[in-house]
C-alpha cells in the first residue's frame, strides 16, 4: 500500500463576543455527525495561513483573521488504497464578517458553538485539547492552575 503525504491548515474561529466557536459537522461512514474544526488542502502556492483562511471561509461562510499559529496536529488513516499521513496546520482567528453557511459540498452543517458545549460536541480529542489552548491564548477562559499553554509542545492527533 503506497503511502502519501498531505497537508492542511484550518482555524480555531472564535466569534465577536468571544463566547463561541465556528465548528463544521460532516457525516462519518456510518452517518453519524461528526463536528471538527473547519480545514483542508494547502493549494499549490497558498501559504499556511493563507489557506486556513481560505478554508474557513468556504467551509463556514465566515471571514476570519489570524492572529496567531496555534499548533500542528498529524495523523494516519486509509483511504483509496493509500496509506496518508496528514499534517494539519492550525491558527487562533477572530470573526472579521461573513455569516454561516454550509454551501460547502464536504459540510453538512456549520454552527456557532458555545464555549461550554465545545468538549462535549468536538469529535476528536486533538481538536478539543487545541481549541481549550486557543481560549487560554485569548485569555478567554482562564488557564488550568500551572499550566502555561505557550510552553505546550504541539498536540499530537488522535485521528481528527
Amino acid at each position: 500500500m503506497a503511502a502519501v503525504d498531505e497537508t492542511s491548515a484550518g482555524g480555531v474561529v472564535i466569534n465577536v463576543q468571544r463566547d463561541k466557536v465556528a465548528l463544521i459537522g460532516r457525516l462519518d461512514r456510518r452517518g453519524r455527525l461528526l463536528w471538527s474544526l473547519p480545514k483542508g488542502h494547502i493549494e499549490e502556492g497558498e501559504t499556511a495561513e493563507q489557506a486556513a483562511v481560505r478554508e474557513v471561509h468556504e467551509e463556514t461562510g465566515i471571514l476570519g483573521d489570524i492572529i496567531r499559529p496555534l499548533g500542528t496536529i498529524d495523523y494516519w488513516f486509509v483511504a483509496d488504497r493509500r496509506r496518508i499521513h496528514k499534517t494539519v496546520h492550525h491558527f487562533v482567528m477572530t470573526e472579521r464578517g461573513g455569516e454561516l453557511s454550509d454551501d460547502d459540498v464536504e459540510v453538512t452543517e456549520v454552527a456557532w458553538v458555545p464555549i461550554d458545549e465545545l468538549e462535549e460536541r468536538l469529535a476528536y480529542a486533538d481538536e478539543r485539547r487545541l481549541v481549550l489552548r486557543a481560549l487560554e491564548l485569548l485569555e478567554v477562559r482562564p488557564p488550568a492552575a500551572g499550566h502555561d499553554p505557550a510552553g505546550e509542545a504541539p498536540a499530537k492527533a488522535d485521528g481528527g
